[in-house]
C-alpha cells in the first residue's frame, strides 16, 4: 500500500530586527546649492545654525549662501520614533514650512517633500526627504 506525503508546511516567518543599514534615513537637500546633508542618526535632537558659544550646531550653515539670515541658534530637528519634527528656537528671522510662518516653540512634523526656510525671503531653503 503506497504511503501519502505529507504536504510541505510554509516556514513560519520569524520578525526581523531592523538593522541600521535598513532603516530610513533623513536628508536634508539645500534647494540653492543642490547639496544634501544627512541627518545624523545617532541623534535625538539636531541642532541647525551657525557656531556659537552656547550650542554648537550639529548642521553648519554658515558656509551656505545668504547665511547671514541664519541665527546661530536657529532650529532644532527632534527625531521621536521614525517621526522627525522640526521646532524654531527663536531665530530672529523665523523658520517657514511650506511658506508659512513656524512660530518659535511650535513644532512641525515633517513629510517627505516639505520646504523649509532658515529667514525670510526663500533664501535658505532645504527640501526634507527620506529614503
Amino acid at each position: 500500500m503506497p504511503v501519502a506525503e505529507e504536504p510541505e508546511l510554509a516556514p513560519t516567518p520569524v520578525p526581523v530586527a531592523r538593522t541600521q543599514l535598513q532603516q530610513s534615513k533623513a536628508f536634508l537637500t539645500h534647494i540653492q546649492g543642490e547639496q544634501q546633508i544627512e541627518l545624523p542618526q545617532n541623534l535625538s535632537v539636531i541642532h541647525i545654525g551657525k557656531p556659537n558659544d552656547r550650542i554648537p550646531p550639529d548642521i553648519d550653515i554658515s558656509g551656505f549662501s545668504n547665511s547671514e539670515i541664519v541665527s546661530r541658534i536657529h532650529a532644532d530637528i527632534r527625531v521621536e520614533g521614525d517621526f522627525h519634527y522640526i521646532e524654531d528656537v527663536g531665530s530672529s528671522n523665523g523658520t517657514y514650512i511650506n511658506n508659512l510662518p513656524l512660530l518659535p516653540g511650535n513644532r512641525h512634523k515633517m513629510r517627505p517633500g516639505d520646504r523649509i526656510s532658515l529667514g525670510k525671503g526663500d533664501l535658505v531653503t532645504f527640501l526634507f526627504q527620506l529614503s
